[in-house]
């Protein structure tokens, strides 16, 4: 048997189990940038064990079809679910796999009939059942990017859909600050009243656009070309479109834009971007995307919204499926905390280049 641990910088940890040895390197290259991720040979605390096994497979799928199920979706995928005090048992029929959850062995088993969906469910469920541990422990996940300084100070971006909140984190990445998190993180509110900040592993979605702006394109159509792989949740059009050096959007046919999707260790060996494993927070931005907008910075009244908290309402992707989660908090203390931050808003547009200055010019205000 093969094992790794994931551990956070806070110590909340789960260990990742196989028979071979490929789905615990996953789950090690998919979350640990960000986290630790070490070979184990004890298997302590909560467990994510996951393998081909379609014996195991059909077993469950029969269990959740003679049950009565819930329909759920769950990382943008069908999900069957029966529950009861302490165990979960579900499937994804699209995906075929199968889970099994046993709260009192802290036990989570996933099966399947192709090893990458195994590792790729065993690394989202490992981050999951973490998840559950810093919300336990009084964390909340913000709708935010960050990026800190090599002192760990650390800039939010906060904003709606759209605002430019990815935009501004990869563009401060790539002018010398780590980038943190694009998309999500923890946070919590420290004895001494700092706001401690956390990293979400994730792949990281970034635009055609986006890329083109960065001037990362044609990096990464040559990695494509050599043979090399992005994350397997990327859509065949998007490859396709990034061999193609094509920049104009992909669109779902529900109105989400199809972007290119890296693993987290792509993010330095491929875009040359430095990752974080923690930080504090000292300000928050809230940028203003609009073409052909004149970069400048501007007085701002948005604060701190509900929508930028991460709960049972708001949460599109990964919903509860397996009872993991704590009651939802309030996080009164850490909402005064953010509204006590410096912050500032910034209106750009769509030429990084022009923008630069006014993002440096916003960074430094905040900076301690």
């Amino acid at each position: 048997m093969s094992a790794v641990r994931i551990t956070t910088a806070d110590g909340q940890a789960v260990t990742v189990t196989s028979i071979g040895d490929t789905i615990p390197a996953w789950a090690a290259r998919y979350l640990g940038s960000w986290w630790t991720a070490l070979p184990v040979t004890d298997i302590a605390g909560p467990v994510v064990s996951g393998d081909v096994d379609e014996a195991e497979l059909r077993a469950l799928t029969a269990v959740v079809e003679s049950s009565s199920f819930e329909r759920i979706e769950y990382a943008d995928a069908e999900m069957l679910c029966v529950r009861d005090d302490t165990m979960v048992t579900a499937i994804q029929p699209a995906e075929s796999l199968a889970y099994r959850w046993d709260k009192d062995w802290r036990l989570l088993r996933i099966v399947g009939t192709d090893e990458t969906q195994v590792a790729t469910a065993a690394a989202r469920l490992a981050r999951e059942i973490v998840r559950a541990q810093l919300l336990a422990d009084g964390w909340a996940i913000l709708h935010a990017s960050a990026v800190t300084d090599q002192d760990g100070a650390t800039i939010l971006t906060l904003g709606d859909k759209g605002a430019g909140k990815t935009t501004t984190a990869f563009a401060l990445s790539r002018s010398g600050w780590a980038m943190l998190a694009n998309d999500r993180v923890f946070a919590r509110v420290e004895p001494d009243g700092t706001v401690r900040v956390l990293p979400w592993p994730s792949a990281a979605a970034i635009g055609l656009g986006l890329l083109h702006a960065l001037d990362l394109l044609d990096t990464v159509r040559e990695r494509l070309a050599s043979g090399e792989q992005m994350h397997p949740t990327q859509h065949p059009a998007v490859t396709d479109a990034l061999l193609a050096s094509r920049t104009e959007p992909l669109w779902k046919a529900n109105g989400k834009e199809l972007k290119p999707q890296f693993f987290p260790d792509q993010l330095t060996t491929w875009l040359s971007i430095s990752l974080a494993t923690q930080g504090r927070a000292t300000g928050i931005l809230f940028p203003q995307i609009t073409p052909g907008a004149t970069p400048r910075l501007i007085d701002t009244t948005r604060g701190v919204h509900d929508s930028d908290f991460f709960d049972e309402t708001t949460e599109d992707r990964y919903p509860d499926a397996f009872n993991l989660l704590p009651a939802p908090g309030t996080h009164t203390a850490l909402r005064q905390a953010l509204a006590a931050l410096p912050n500032q808003g910034l209106a750009m547009g769509h030429d990084l280049t022009a923008n630069a200055a006014t993002l440096k010019e916003a960074a430094t205000r905040l900076s301690p």
